[in-house]
């Protein structure tokens, strides 16, 4: 099966409210695509259907040969697609392990199976293993992402995405979470990214789509965005020389 996401005509509404307005792109196998933009620019709606939480209004959204529209949540799980959510949405009072434990839930896999999911987990982000008794309440804004990022990674997605990963944190936890972001990719997993952080995006992903207003104003690859100085001076609030 085809593993390239296809998006057409997506529409998302709440009541009267336009939040998505007629959206289309994709996303390759073993890509990295960016959704950019200013808060409230649609990027999480856009994701919240994929991933069957929202219902479209009107659209497409197919995975392969299969479309999503009108499957629940867990089906889409099931097909491939994991939601890392903005805000992490971690059990706090629960362990790091057992927070771990909850990205297996309904996959399938077998106790053996889920055991070696959270070793590779803990193998990749080591400060998990060190943390895996530790109350995931009480691990900093970095630490919790990466619990995020790993629970959702013990679904094995074949497609992952990231809401806002980068919300909340430091500058150098930043590009270090999307350095995670980078490596998922190189293991074969494909990568849906959404982030206002924009220069530090794009230097990590393949192409991306900039968002306002719930529409897709502009897209292209990662290099040729980085280097549209208009782009930039628009979506970072830099004083830059616009030439035109």
């Amino acid at each position: 099966m085809s593993s390239e996401l296809v998006v057409e005509g997506l529409t998302v509404t709440y009541g009267s409210r336009l939040a998505v307005d007629d959206v289309s792109f994709r996303v390759g196998a073993r890509e990295c695509v960016a959704l950019i933009g200013p808060n409230g620019a649609g990027k999480s709606s856009t994701l919240k259907a994929l991933v069957g939480i929202e219902k479209p209004r009107r659209g497409s959204i197919r995975y392969g040969e299969i479309e999503l529209v009108g499957k629940s949540p867990r089906q889409v799980a099931g097909i491939g697609l994991t939601l890392c959510p903005e805000g992490r949405h971690l059990f706090p009072a629960m362990s790091v392990h057992d927070n771990l434990l909850m990205g297996a839930t309904g996959t399938g896999l077998s106790r053996h199976d889920v055991g070696r999911q959270v070793i590779e987990m803990e193998d990749r982000f080591p400060i998990l293993g060190q943390r895996r008794k530790q109350l995931a309440g009480t691990l900093s804004g970095g630490e919790q992402q990466m619990v995020a990022i790993a629970r959702a990674l013990m679904a094995q997605p074949k497609l992952l995405i990231l809401d806002e990963p980068s919300l909340g944190l430091a500058p150098l936890l930043v590009e270090q979470v999307l350095d995670i972001a980078r490596s998922v990719v190189e293991s074969g997993c494909s990568v849906l990214i959404s982030e206002q952080n924009v220069e530090a995006t794009l230097e990590m992903c393949d192409r991306a789509y900039v968002f306002e207003a719930g529409t897709i104003t502009t897209s292209g690859t990662a290099s040729d965005l980085s280097n549209d100085r208009q782009l930039l001076a628009a979506f970072l609030g830099l004083d830059l020389e616009v030439t035109a």
